[in-house]
């Protein structure tokens, strides 16, 4: 398939500690994207190398729900390593909702909103012990990343996640500003979203306001230098993106004027193009 592109997005973070693969396919090649808080690599496999079941084989990694294996030794990097996920939290139906059965440029999914990590990873000389750490898996496939966008996803140490996306949906001819928020607390998800009639009060780079009938969420960022990172443009890697793996994001959300959280971590991802 032409003007295509499939990525998943394998977060892994425990106290300071954070690291994410990147890994899909494009056009022309397959990849996996290393990030953490002080750098990225981007390595490239043939495109025969991606093989997709259940489980994501990359040359000697494997990802999946269950958890990842990475084997990477290279010149600039050597990654070893195997993580362990458990209590995967699956949202209840596909986070685009009806807008799943129309063509998109770009679809998103959230496989996981949090899971317990187990294992380790050695980069370098330096092994990351994540056991009793937190996950999170989302994806993306189609043509081309949003021209315009701001993402954001957090795993609180409690009982609480949050993974917000705004952007500018091209569709029939038009564009519009689209938006999907999962909120996931004490054991219940939360929507706040185009399809169930979101309202966007506010959108910049550092304040976010939604109102949803009896739900009103705001999110605080304070925006950090991130690590630049290769995107999809009409199926090839060849835009350049900027992401934050350390970011600092505080979330308070309402419902019906009572307040359910205020929760800050500096472990925010975060990314930013508008």
């Amino acid at each position: 398939m032409n003007n295509y592109f499939e990525g998943y997005y394998f977060k892994h973070q425990k106290g300071d500690d954070s690291v994410a693969f990147i890994v899909g396919k494009s056009d022309d090649h397959s990849f996996i994207q290393i990030l953490t808080a002080h750098d990225s690599h981007y390595f490239t496999f043939p495109k025969s190398e991606y093989r997709k079941t259940n489980i994501i084989k990359i040359g000697n990694c494997v990802f999946s729900r269950n958890g990842v294996v990475i084997d990477i030794c290279e010149s600039e990097l050597t990654v070893k390593g195997r993580i362990r996920y458990t209590d995967l939290t699956p949202l209840k139906y596909d986070i685009m909702g009806v807008f799943k059965h129309f063509p998109m440029e770009c679809s998103h999914g959230i496989v996981s909103m949090r899971h317990n990590l187990h294992g380790q990873l050695c980069i370098n000389d330096k092994t990351i012990d994540f056991n009793n750490g937190l996950g999170y898996i989302e994806s993306d496939r189609g043509v081309s990343f949003p021209k315009r966008y701001i993402w954001t996803q957090c795993n609180f140490n409690c009982d609480c996640s949050v993974s917000l996306s705004i952007a500018s949906i091209p569709f029939m001819k038009c564009c519009f500003p689209g938006c999907i928020c999962v909120v996931y607390f004490n054991n219940k998800e939360y929507r706040l979203t185009t399809y169930l009639g979101v309202k966007i009060v506010l959108c910049n780079e550092k304040n976010i306001i939604l109102k949803q009938g009896k739900y009103l969420l705001l999110a605080e960022i304070s925006p950090q230098v991130g690590q630049k990172l290769p995107a999809p443009r009409n199926g090839k890697m060849t835009r350049t993106i900027t992401e934050c793996l350390s970011c600092p994001v505080r979330i308070r959300f309402y419902e019906r004027g009572k307040l359910l959280f205020d929760l800050s971590s500096n472990n925010g991802s975060y990314e930013c193009m508008l």
